[in-house]
């Protein structure tokens, strides 16, 4: 019997409205109209399967995004999806030479997905289990918000967070902001929360130093504050080679970082150099489920622990959901904010029971694409 041949590579794009633009930060300074975009890949076989990918790139340049995927989709058309590793390496020298790391990556991370997924279908097994985990298990969740422009919103946020059952929030917060996280952190502690710190400093030229950094954890242990229990993205890109020094110079916390890097080369080099306590690989920036799995190997030989990040849409989620899965990780993150396509493109409800996601254990990843989704969130 003939092996399921491709026959058309399809980008979506899909917006919806994200958290609350009256009191959130991010949503103020960005995302003004209120809406969020998330870019998806359609894969679809002869034989009816269909496969979903997202790149991170579409919510910052959707039509970018969408560009690349009609540029690269004849390289798919016509052939087995079974065939992963040539077709990527396809893809790479399609790409490479103007963007080997970048915007063309993000496409290159929803395709890879898109393929896992119609994989996954084919042989009739969620993605964790092709992707080699032997049984499914729960994943410990911390959430991830912290943008609140005032106390109410921020206590709402909170409330949120303990129904849930998630027990560790991340906050955003940058080198002059101890008395907004010593504040949170009291907060949080009357719901049982402890807090984690994003300085949000991946793409900051000129960035915070490392003395910045130190001196922002001795003014926040004043007046009762407390170290966070991670520091997240505490450096800028011309500051990489610094992150072994701050880890050295930090005790009683941990550094983590490596959302927006695109290669897991790049990723696996950084802890081999020893950046980072935790690793943040996204399977929707840095090539998809096979080269985050690759950044899960490298953490184990070097000790330390791997965290996917999870900011985008469902799709990027379960896909990194299915990798931490797979890799033996124990810990994701959980974007807190409202999100209307968070659910609108799952096949079943998230499961989450005292801040513990369990997985689907149907074929794929467990998203689907109908057209009502698409008429009701279209692109704008």
């Amino acid at each position: 019997m003939p092996s399921p041949q491709i026959v058309s590579v399809r980008p979506v794009l899909l917006s919806a409205p994200y958290a609350d633009t009256h009191t959130d930060l991010e949503v103020l300074l960005h995302l003004p109209s209120g809406w969020r975009t998330t870019g998806l890949v359609e894969i679809t076989l002869d034989d009816g399967t269909v496969g979903l990918g997202e790149g991170y790139l579409a919510v910052f340049a959707p039509r970018v995004f969408e560009k690349i995927v009609e540029l690269v989709a004849p390289t798919l058309v016509g052939r087995d999806p079974q065939d992963l590793d040539r077709l990527c390496r396809d893809l790479a020298v399609v790409t490479g030479y103007w963007s080997l790391q970048g915007a063309a990556q993000h496409v290159l991370s929803a395709i890879e997905i898109a393929l896992q997924d119609c994989r996954a279908q084919l042989q009739g097994v969620p993605v964790w289990r092709l992707l080699g985990a032997a049984a499914n298990r729960p994943l410990e969740l911390y959430a991830s918000g912290g943008d609140a422009i005032g106390p109410q919103p921020m206590r709402d946020e909170l409330d949120r967070i303990q129904a849930l059952g998630i027990d560790v929030v991340k906050i955003r917060a940058r080198k002059h902001q101890a008395d907004k996280t010593r504040w949170c952190q009291r907060q949080a502690a009357e719901r049982g929360i402890s807090v984690a710190v994003d300085m949000t400093q991946n793409l900051a030229v000129p960035s915070q130093s490392v003395d910045d950094v130190l001196r922002y954890l001795d003014e926040l242990l004043r007046d009762g504050g407390r170290l966070p229990v991670f520091i997240e993205e505490a450096l800028g890109p011309q500051e990489i080679g610094h992150y072994a020094a701050l880890r050295a110079r930090v005790t009683g916390t941990r550094i983590a970082g490596g959302e927006i890097v695109t290669t897991s080369t790049e990723l696996c080099h950084r802890i081999e150099q020893g950046c980072y306590d935790i690793a943040q690989p996204d399977a929707t920036v840095i090539g998809g489920l096979g080269p985050t799995l690759e950044v899960f190997s490298a953490a184990r030989r070097h000790g330390i622990d791997v965290y996917v990040h999870c900011w985008g849409g469902p799709v990027g989620m379960l896909a990194n959901y299915h990798a931490a899965l797979a890799g033996g990780g124990t810990v994701a993150e959980w974007p807190i904010k409202p999100y209307a396509l968070r659910d609108a493109l799952v096949t079943q409800p998230w499961e989450i029971t005292k801040g513990r996601l369990t997985l689907p254990d149907t074929p794929g990843l467990g998203a689907r694409l109908t057209p009502e989704i698409e008429r009701a969130y279209a692109f704008r």
